[in-house]
């Protein structure tokens, strides 16, 4: 199993479109920055290797996403 956490950035303007679509995904936990407004924290939990693939790429075809950071892991077998 796999904990990660990340920061993400949204296209401009985007920001409620892309919160929406993060909170549409069953294994991530979306939040809004205390400290900024157009920022988003984003927990994911995966089970295995293919699930965390599958999730990398729902990421990449998200339009409203300019830029997603990885802040921390955890990988617990």
């Amino acid at each position: 199993m796999a904990i990660k956490s990340y920061l993400v950035y949204p296209v401009p303007g985007k920001y409620r479109e892309l919160a929406e679509q993060l909170k549409g995904i069953a294994s991530c936990e979306v939040f809004p920055a205390e400290n900024s407004r157009e920022v988003l924290v984003l927990i994911s939990e995966t089970n295995n290797k293919e699930e965390e693939e599958e999730l990398q790429r729902l990421f990449s075809s998200l339009d409203a996403l300019a830029h997603i950071s990885l802040v921390s892991a955890f990988e617990h077998a």
